[in-house]
């Protein structure tokens, strides 16, 4: 019985690390999951804008990617002026983004929403993020922001 434990265990493990190594690099022109273009895409600061005035936001947004899922790239954040970064996790977790797409500028087509995200959900992020356990322990009040699910991501520059 445990050495089927451990093979599943080793599976898991080399299916993971499979899967982030054949994800294609963060070059210009590269997407991933739905096909993307750029056309018609706003800002960050005109999304946030819209969702002052409306409960939800269907279409493109693009950004400068500042963070991205260290254990398989199964979500990213977008910079945004103030420093607060905006997450982005990706529909049914069908698609996953590479270790470079760092720095590069984005296009994601999706919905945004502003949700509130509790204090559990956000200490599992961080831990994916690789944050260290001082940095986890100190998130302890659940945080109401802007969350985007993107069926498709273009990397513009």
């Amino acid at each position: 019985m445990k050495i089927f434990a451990v093979l599943a265990v080793v599976v898991a493990t080399s299916t993971v690390a499979f899967a982030q190594n054949t994800i294609p690099s963060a070059k210009p022109g590269a997407t991933y999951g739905k096909k993307v273009t750029a056309q018609k895409a706003v800002q960050l600061p005109a999304l946030t804008k819209k969702l002052s005035a409306d409960s939800a936001f269907s279409g493109k947004i693009e950004g400068k990617v500042v963070e991205v899922c260290k254990k398989k790239g199964c979500f990213m954040k977008l910079a945004r002026e103030n420093g607060d970064p905006i997450m982005v996790k990706f529909t049914d977790y069908a698609f996953f983004m590479p270790q470079d797409i760092v720095g590069k500028t984005v296009v994601v087509e999706g919905t945004a929403k502003v949700k509130e995200t509790s204090v559990e959900r956000l200490q599992h992020f961080a831990e994916d993020a690789g944050k260290s356990k001082e940095e986890i322990a100190k998130i302890t009040q659940p945080k109401r922001d802007i969350e985007i699910v993107a069926d498709g991501v273009l990397v513009v520059k």
